[in-house]
């Protein structure tokens, strides 16, 4: 599966973006699909995973309640609310799958087919 990553952009703290994430190439349906984020100097991190059907969710703790994922499957898409953005928030967002059973797992090394990513940028 490929994957293409878009919505980034420049924004004020307080201010929000929603990031979606195209995907081709296989059945988007089977797949768990994961935001992760790398800002520069750091490891990518986890930043939110969504089931096959969207059913089940689960965000780290520094996005909840700030951040939500969700996805379409008739459109082969994922996305990411974000809102109440934080310079903390700045990094490249990237969109990822995982096959298999959904679990709360936010292990970067499960994920793969990572798409270019997308630069947000929070100023504060």
């Amino acid at each position: 599966v490929q994957l293409q990553a878009s919505g980034g952009g420049l924004v004020q703290a307080g201010g929000s973006l929603t990031l979606s994430c195209a995907a081709s190439g296989r059945t988007f349906s089977n797949y768990i699909m994961g935001w992760f984020r790398q800002a520069p100097g750091k490891e990518r991190e986890f930043v939110a995973s969504i089931s096959w059907s969207g059913s089940k969710i689960y965000s780290s703790d520094s996005v909840k309640g700030r951040f939500t994922i969700s996805r379409d499957n008739a459109k082969n898409t994922v996305y990411l609310q974000m809102n109440s953005l934080k310079a903390d928030d700045t990094a490249v967002y990237y969109c990822a799958v995982r096959q298999g059973y959904y679990s709360e797992s936010s292990s970067v090394a499960e994920f793969g087919s990572w798409g270019q990513g997308t630069q947000v940028t929070v100023s504060s």
